[in-house]
């Protein structure tokens, strides 16, 4: 047992939610279908706005590449999280599970990015509407776009190469949805504490800064609807936030509830669940949140419908 315990690990088991093998089959087909929902809602919202020449805005812009990020972010997770379930654990290789891990997080780290950048659009469009066109341009939104994809890329190799530079030794058991870094890190053998300096390093460049960019941003146009006079007209300006500001609250939230706390006294069983919040849960919602809250995608949807009933008809 001892020489076991202090063997090298070249891989993993994942083996989340398998203490209750009964949830297998309920979970297996709930989160197939929230994963169908995903696929096919995102997959409407993108071709929607390609469509609809009402949303041809910055604001849409933004959104469709949300929409693209969050298929690929949830596609990254869901099929593997659905492979433990069927098989009450599975097997994945070092090399499958840095690929998962530099995929998840080039995903998740673009998502952040991206809601930073529609945070400054609603500011831009609030606070500085005269100048909204100019400020927000073909190439500006095209430049700020590569700008999130490269920084992803950048977060996510240089905290891949860090993260798999460790030893893994011991028990290969991850009691996780996937290879996330937490998990990881209880399964290093000697001292981490340089690899994981440089990892909280760069994962500040990410998720805390898109967080101030997106509450600055909102300040400020807090403030801007404060002095419209008309409660009518402060409605109006702050509703052309409201969806925006839903997806925020639900994706940063449970991001920051599962890294940035104390994780001492945590249970194993309430990570998972928020795991699935942000990396299931949350890409199945926006698109409802957008189409729900959402006056310009509504119509759009509603004539879609109209004109796929009148090509129908003889």
């Amino acid at each position: 047992m001892a020489g076991r315990n202090h063997s090298v690990l070249t891989g993993f088991f994942l083996i989340a939610f398998t203490e209750h093998p009964e949830w297998g089959l309920p979970l297996f087909l709930l989160f197939l279908s929230f994963y169908f929902v995903t696929l096919l809602g995102n997959a409407g919202m993108i071709i929607l706005i390609r469509q609809d020449r009402q949303l041809h805005t910055p604001m849409y812009f933004f959104l469709s590449h949300l929409a693209f990020v969050d298929t690929c972010y949830s596609s990254v997770i869901v099929p593997q999280m659905l492979a433990v379930l069927r098989e009450h654990g599975s097997a994945i290789s070092q090399a499958r599970c840095a690929a998962q891990f530099f995929l998840f997080t080039f995903f998740a780290s673009i998502d952040c990015y991206l809601l930073a950048l529609m945070a400054y659009d609603r500011y831009v469009a609030v606070c500085q509407p005269l100048l909204y066109v100019t400020i927000m341009t073909e190439k500006a939104r095209w430049g700020s776009v590569a700008g999130a994809y490269v920084a992803g890329f950048a977060s996510a190799f240089v905290r891949t190469v860090t993260a798999f530079t460790l030893s893994f030794c011991g028990d290969n058991e991850i009691d996780f949805i996937f290879c996330d870094l937490p998990p990881l890190l209880k399964l290093t053998c000697g001292d981490s504490s340089t690899q994981e300096v440089v990892i909280i390093v760069f994962a500040l460049f990410v998720m805390p800064a898109c967080v101030v960019v997106i509450l600055v941003s909102y300040l400020f146009i807090i403030v801007a609807v404060m002095r419209i006079r008309s409660a009518g007209g402060r409605a109006k300006t702050f509703s052309t936030c409201a969806s925006h500001l839903t997806a925020v609250s639900l994706f940063f939230g449970t991001l920051i509830f599962m890294y940035l706390r104390d994780n001492s006294g945590q249970s194993s069983e309430e990570d998972r669940v928020v795991s699935v919040l942000y990396t299931v849960v949350t890409p199945m919602l926006n698109p409802l949140i957008y189409s729900l809250r959402n006056k310009e995608v509504k119509e759009a949807v509603l004539k879609a419908l109209s004109r796929s009933k009148a090509s129908g008809r003889p």
